[in-house]
């Protein structure tokens, strides 16, 4: 089936638009309101596209894409954005993955360069699990590094790396986190030493700890915590202050935390009073 084209949109879109179109005077919050209209009707949307129906420069598309990105009211792509799928409780991996893209790309080479040649890691199912597999990956003169992951993306990314033995457990395939879960993978993890588990969560507040959206996901996660010896958190901005369904993970029994410099101040600072070390990276990051 062939794909609309932004540049005959529905009629309602198209009315919504038209003003916008024709001169430079939009307001960036009327345009932004628009582009996730038009976004949300299309599916999808070029960013030459918007910039030649708003009267823009691709740089002010760019920015405005990234403010509704945040706002979890689209996804960037490579020369646009595409519509985010809201009738599913959660998004699917290959979304989450282009979500907070460079942040997490960040934390996972931060992450990366924590690993050290010899031991055995855990790594969770997360896209920024799959950014830190991606670093580790990058990295040569493996020669005995052993990884534990529930993460099917994650596996495959690290599958043909010499140096690197990939251990997965059994269980039910989960479609939407390209998963594996249940009571067989959980038993694996006793049998393996892990130095280091870093995972992920939907949501990271002192009092709730780390937690996930799905209870079977937890689970999994809490046979990781309970047998590494360290655990590190790896949560970019947006999880930080949330809580999910199900915690996995205390904030007592967390090691470090890896994060983005947007993370709030006031938790970072807290966790710190708790002898928690918060690692910020990105821009804006202030080294110690």
């Amino acid at each position: 089936m062939a794909s609309k084209s932004i540049n005959n949109p529905p009629a309602r879109v198209r009315d919504m638009a038209t003003t916008a179109g024709q001169s430079n005077s939009v307001f960036a919050e009327e345009r932004q309101q628009q582009i996730a209209a038009l976004v949300e009707a299309e599916g999808r949307a070029r960013v030459a596209d918007l910039a030649a129906r708003f009267g823009v420069s691709a740089v002010t598309i760019r920015k405005d894409l990234l403010l509704l990105e945040s706002e979890r009211r689209l996804v960037r792509t490579h020369g646009g954005a595409i519509a985010v799928e809201r009738n599913r409780p959660e998004l699917a991996f290959d979304v989450r993955e282009l979500l907070q893209r460079e942040e997490k790309s960040q934390i996972g080479e931060f992450a990366a360069g924590l690993v050290v040649d010899g031991e055995g890691i855990a790594l969770d199912a997360s896209t920024t699990a799959l950014y830190v597999a991606r670093h580790l990956g990058d990295r040569d003169g493996w020669r005995a590094l052993t990884v534990v992951t529930n993460g099917i993306r994650i596996a495959a990314e690290l599958a043909s790396h010499p140096g690197i033995v990939v251990l997965m457990p059994g269980g039910r395939l989960r479609p939407e986190a390209l998963s594996l879960l249940g009571h067989l993978g959980g038993s694996m993890f006793r049998k393996v030493n892990v130095q280091t588990a870093f995972v992920g969560a939907a949501g990271f507040t002192i009092e709730s700890g780390l937690t996930d959206s799905m209870e079977e996901e937890a689970q999994l996660k809490r046979s990781m915590v309970a047998t590494a010896r360290r655990v590190v958190a790896i949560v970019d901005h947006t999880k930080w202050g949330r809580a999910a369904v199900a915690t996995f993970c205390r904030t007592d029994r967390i090691d470090a935390v890896i994060t983005d410099a947007a993370a709030p101040a006031e938790m970072v600072v807290s966790l710190e009073k708790l002898g928690i070390p918060v690692h910020l990276v990105g821009p804006g990051a202030v080294v110690a």
